[in-house]
């Protein structure tokens, strides 16, 4: 969901030191130039207000995270976030997900999170859907070997058309729940958005698949 438009928004993230403005540049170096390590890269696609990815950091200081978000209105809550944290870990990108294969290089990701994509509902956009086959070709690229995606939704059309994409993919469904929240497994140590507090306040169930490579 867009949030309203914010004045200054984007001046505001060409000024933040936790935006990364020029990705293009750094495609198959982000460890060696951005977080000077050698450590595991996971990228949130659609970071929202950025609850998610932002706790994951800081649990996770072992591991670096890229949030891209589309939204500048919406990215400028994460970044106001960030700069009161200062999770060294953490990097943003104000972008389009259709630019992966510009941002990273090959095999330079290990884990994607897919969380309450916008489900673009008219059969004609259905290649904007992020579990597209479209977009797991995309994947494919930047994730390495033994890498996984992680997809969350409310949506039950939205997930069942993600996984009638698989077929047509380079994946296959390495764990699956249709209500996350009463799967003992895929539910131990989950972490909420603000979305799917409120999607699940309302008893919607949350649908969940992690996928690895064939």
């Amino acid at each position: 969901m867009r949030l309203r438009n914010v004045p200054h928004a984007r001046e505001f993230i060409a000024e933040s030191p936790f935006v990364v403005h020029e990705p293009e540049t750094l495609a198959g170096k982000w460890a060696s130039d951005v977080f000077q390590n050698d450590h595991p890269i996971h990228l949130e696609i659609g970071t929202g207000k950025g609850r998610f990815i932002m706790a994951l950091a800081a649990q996770n200081p072992d591991i670096n995270y890229i949030g891209i978000e589309k939204y500048s209105s919406v990215l400028l809550r994460l970044i106001q976030k960030q700069e009161e944290q200062q999770l060294e870990n953490l990097r943003l990108i104000r972008g389009d997900a259709q630019m992966l294969k510009s941002f990273f290089g090959p095999a330079e990701i290990a884990r994607i999170y897919l969380n309450f994509s916008d489900p673009w509902p008219k059969d004609r956009h259905a290649m904007r859907r992020l579990p597209s086959r479209e977009f797991l070709s995309r994947y494919d690229y930047v994730l390495t070997k033994d890498g996984t995606i992680e997809f969350k939704t409310d949506q039950q059309p939205l997930f069942d058309f993600a996984l009638e994409e698989l077929k047509e993919s380079a994946f296959q469904i390495r764990a699956m729940t249709r209500d996350l929240h009463a799967d003992e497994v895929l539910g131990e140590g989950n972490i909420m958005t603000e979305y799917e507090e409120r999607f699940s306040a309302l008893g919607n169930p949350i649908y969940k698949y992690i996928l690895e490579k064939r």
